[in-house]
């Protein structure tokens, strides 16, 4: 890993493009920002393809300038367009891709997204292609980053309606479990249970039984505990099966809530909207110093430059002093 340098500019660009692919991130727009805004302030002209690689691909594009981008930082979503193209996954459509950005005269790309987006980034890197990647995605699990953009907002989007399920929990005596995104990676679950207090926490990186689950919930209701939120990952199963378990082993009665896509969309939390201005702007010196294959992000408070291939290949544990925390404070 390798902090950014700092010095002077070497700024050989001319024209650069911006996409953004895979899930949205709330946070997008203001990385875009960022990015159009830096470019503009070093002379070089910005474009956006539109729907990701597929846009990318069709030569699908829109003028970006400093006015144009004004007004989007407060915004969720992306102003892009965001798309998972199956046809850039072959070497046809990565050589069509290479080759759109070579007839646009494009010096540099900037890819705003997730694993499955910085793939891409790196195969399009490997063919000659100047390509920076901006670190987004909900799930948090991008390894080399302690926080990639749109976690935060999604975090606290499950923070507020556990909260408000509480309430009803509470005044209803009712067990209420409570599935969160994460198919591979647990941090929302983690994160946002630690925040709420929540009694169960199920990511899919730490092993459960379900008997396990009815044994606390039983031992808590003998010791007169008359309601529960359990939050589960989605990876770690699904909140509709675990609830219907839990109303067929114990003399309660349980609720399942799906918070779903909701936890993508919103305006996007201060922490996220300065992460993502940090990160674009970031992206655009990167560019600027013929750097390339690499990933902006965030770690121990500082911007840094990860390794593209080793930031999609590798995995992204859950923080341990969290699980350590969770362990001793869920009881």
């Amino acid at each position: 890993m390798d902090r950014l340098a700092g010095g002077p500019l070497q700024v050989t660009m001319r024209r650069i493009g911006i996409l953004t692919s895979g899930g949205d991130a709330s946070g997008m727009n203001a990385a875009i920002r960022a990015v159009t805004r830096t470019a503009a302030s070093m002379g070089v002209a910005a474009i956006g393809f539109e729907r990701g690689f597929d846009g990318l691909m069709t030569d699908t594009w829109i003028e970006l300038n400093a006015r144009s981008v004004s007004g989007i930082v407060e915004l969720g979503g992306t102003i892009l367009k965001t798309a998972r193209s199956e046809l850039f996954r072959t070497e046809d459509g990565r050589s069509q891709a290479a080759a759109v950005l070579r007839h646009d005269g494009v010096d540099g790309l900037v890819v705003i997204g997730g694993n499955g987006s910085q793939t891409g980034g790196y195969q399009l890197s490997r063919m000659g292609v100047p390509v920076v990647g901006v670190a987004s995605t909900i799930d948090n699990d991008m390894y080399g980053f302690d926080y990639t953009i749109g976690f935060d907002t999604a975090v606290n989007t499950a923070v507020d309606a556990i909260d408000r399920i509480r309430d009803v929990a509470e005044s209803h005596d009712r067990v209420f479990v409570v599935e969160v995104m994460g198919r591979d990676n647990g941090s929302i679950a983690l994160e946002a249970s630690l925040a709420t207090g929540a009694d169960i926490v199920l990511p899919p990186e730490l092993p459960f039984s379900l008997p396990a689950v009815i044994t606390r919930l039983r031992d808590d209701i003998m010791a007169r505990k008359k309601h529960h939120v359990i939050v589960i990952a989605e990876g770690a199963g699904r909140a509709q099966d675990l609830a219907a378990y839990i109303n067929a082993n114990l003399p309660v009665e349980c609720r399942a809530t799906v918070l779903g896509y909701v936890q993508r969309g919103g305006s996007p939390t201060r922490f996220d909207r300065i992460l993502a201005s940090i990160s674009g702007e970031a992206a655009v010196v990167a560019l600027s110093e013929n750097r390339s294959g690499i990933i902006v992000g965030m770690r121990d408070g500082h911007v840094v430059l990860q390794d593209a291939l080793e930031a999609v290949t590798r995995r992204s544990p859950l923080r341990p002093e969290l699980v350590k925390l969770l362990g001793r404070v869920s009881i």
